[in-house]
């Protein structure tokens, strides 16, 4: 089973976990959340991402989704990933939403290459457009 570690600006992180949790009636094994205040040293927010992995004993696979490419939420899981160590496969997806959430919490006792592509699938397939038909012409 891999770990999930949501990491996104204050209070994203802790409010997709409580989706999470809300969805399931409790926040299933392995799977955590990390706000990154304001103005906050990203060698910080990257000590306290590398002790949560560092704690996940018995997992060799970590999927982390962060909230938007190019900031230290991001910035910080890629250092992370660029540097584990070689017994532990992690992946970092950015641009996190419900959908994509729901499906690595779903998927997350299949392996990380197949939670990773569930998981994008499910992000681009949650987000369209709602038409207004009581407009149609």
């Amino acid at each position: 089973m891999a770990g999930i570690i949501i990491v996104a600006h204050t209070p994203l992180a802790s409010a997709l976990l409580e989706f999470v949790e809300h969805i399931y009636g409790q926040v299933p094994e392995n799977i955590f959340a990390v706000n990154v205040p304001p103005h906050e040293d990203s060698k910080f927010t990257l000590k306290k991402l590398q002790e949560l992995v560092d704690g996940l004993d018995s997992i060799n696979e970590v999927l982390v989704m962060t909230d938007i490419m190019g900031a230290t939420p991001s910035n910080v899981a890629s250092r992370l990933m660029n540097k584990s160590i070689q017994s532990r496969d992690i992946q970092v997806l950015t641009g996190v939403n419900l959908p994509m959430l729901l499906r690595a919490v779903s998927h997350r006792h299949e392996p990380l290459s197949e939670i990773v592509e569930k998981s994008l699938q499910g992000g681009q397939q949650g987000v369209m457009r709602i038409r207004d038909t009581t407009k149609i012409s």
